[in-house]
């Protein structure tokens, strides 16, 4: 049993001095058996436990002085003491618990590094860079800012619900992709070792109890929409407008296409002779190729457009690279503000109320197909390449189903000039 030194006070152990000489020294300053402090030659100060740990002696660093003060350093000595009585040796307990915590920073992989790593091991199975470039994207815009620097095996329900969340609602198509992307590398994590249990971000039995499913939330939050008494009011204003926005604007009109589909418009897409473009599968939602036949007017808008050298989009933006989405969209707010500016209401959603948006405008086509003409149904979901029955969809893909859309193409067109003159639309007034 060590000797019991006296009881030192935190004022005599401030002042006790190394005596010189190039060893280190111990001073006992009391108040636990066998802890001292240890002064080396150039005065650095740390406490020092010696006790006998079964059979061996040993010499249990319990921190520096000053950032562990007596007081404390007396009370690691008792946690130390008491373990020792216990048969635990603590410093073979501090190896096993560095150990293991080496062990687990391994094995531990953040969700951003997962991303990563999955996108490394799946890079054959994205068809082209763009793909892998909104995987990226879109992990990086909503889930990193909650899950990136989270381990994998950490994150649960509720860290992919505060991801979700806060979209579901409004951009739901997108947070249904986001949902989806996130279970992907959680799987991946899940195999390769990284993590064990049930995927957080899976949808059935798990998500499904906490959120709507997207089909009832998305048909409840349709894009707002230019009315269709407003189209020709707002197409002829959409004319008077200049620049590339304005004109991609109006060409997305004429062919009722997604934003992101006349972005990336190329002039090798485009047979002037035939009036036909021609999107391919890569770039398409469906990832199927979609051909659309142009009216006149569409044509005619091309054939006035400036082709920039060297640059193959027919709507690049200022710098030449790829237009952004926000064009369209603030073009589309300009033009509703400066409706409102003059007197008039603007262009509205008739049943939100909200100001349209350019994806709007495919719900405008369609309703005019609807209500205003006597085209079937399913030629104008082709038309917007929506996903139908693959028999339907082939039916339309002929060539001479191709041209009874032309027809519907040029009516529409027509509609929103002002000017119908088919058999297949129906007049109004």
């Amino acid at each position: 049993m060590p000797r019991v030194a006296s009881e030192l006070s935190a004022i005599d152990v401030k002042r006790l001095a190394h005596p010189g000489g190039k060893r280190n020294v111990l001073y006992s300053v009391g108040g636990v058996p066998g802890l001292h402090l240890q002064l080396t030659p150039k005065d650095g100060r740390s406490w020092v436990l010696r006790a006998k740990v079964g059979t061996v002696r040993r010499d249990i660093g319990l921190g520096g002085f000053p950032a562990v003060t007596l007081s404390q350093a007396r009370d690691k000595a008792r946690e130390a003491r008491d373990k020792i009585e216990r048969g635990i040796d603590p410093i073979e307990e501090r190896k096993a618990a560095k150990a293991a915590l080496t062990a687990a920073q391994r094995r531990g992989l953040t969700f951003a590094e997962a991303t990563e790593r999955y996108l490394a091991a799946k890079l054959d199975a994205f068809k082209n860079a763009k793909h892998r470039q909104q995987w990226t994207n879109t992990l990086e815009t909503y889930a990193k800012p909650e899950l990136g620097e989270m381990l994998v095996q950490d994150i649960a329900v509720q860290d992919v619900f505060r991801v979700l969340q806060p979209i579901w609602k409004d951009k739901t198509e997108t947070a249904s992709r986001v949902r989806g992307r996130i279970e992907a590398v959680l799987s991946w994590a899940t195999v390769a070792g990284h993590r064990t249990g049930d995927n957080p971000a899976r949808w059935s039995g798990n998500l499904k109890e906490l959120m709507p499913a997207p089909s009832k939330v998305a048909k409840e939050d349709n894009q707002p929409a230019v009315t269709l008494d407003d189209a020709p009011r707002w197409f002829a204003a959409l004319r008077t407008r200049e620049g590339f926005g304005a004109r991609a604007l109006e060409f997305l009109t004429l062919t009722a296409t997604r934003s992101q589909e006349i972005r990336g418009a190329q002039w090798d897409e485009i047979d002037m002779d035939k009036a036909l473009w021609i999107i391919p599968a890569v770039r398409m939602k469906k990832e199927r190729e979609h051909r659309i036949p142009l009216s006149g007017e569409a044509v005619a808008l091309l054939k006035a457009l400036p082709r920039l050298q060297d640059n193959p989009l027919v709507f690049p933006a200022a710098r030449g690279g790829q237009m952004s989405d926000m064009t369209l969209s603030a073009a589309m707010k300009r033009m509703h503000r400066a409706d409102v500016e003059a007197g008039g209401a603007g262009f509205v959603d008739r049943t939100s109320k909200r100001p349209a948006v350019p994806h709007g405008l495919r719900s405008t086509f369609r309703d005019w197909v609807a209500e205003r003409t006597t085209y079937p149904g399913d030629m104008a979901e082709v038309a917007l390449a929506h996903k139908i029955s693959n028999a339907v969809e082939a039916s339309y893909r002929r060539g001479d189903m191709v041209e009874k859309r032309r027809k519907m193409m040029g009516d529409w067109a027509r509609f929103v000039v002002g000017v119908e003159r088919s058999g297949n639309v129906v007049r109004i007034g």
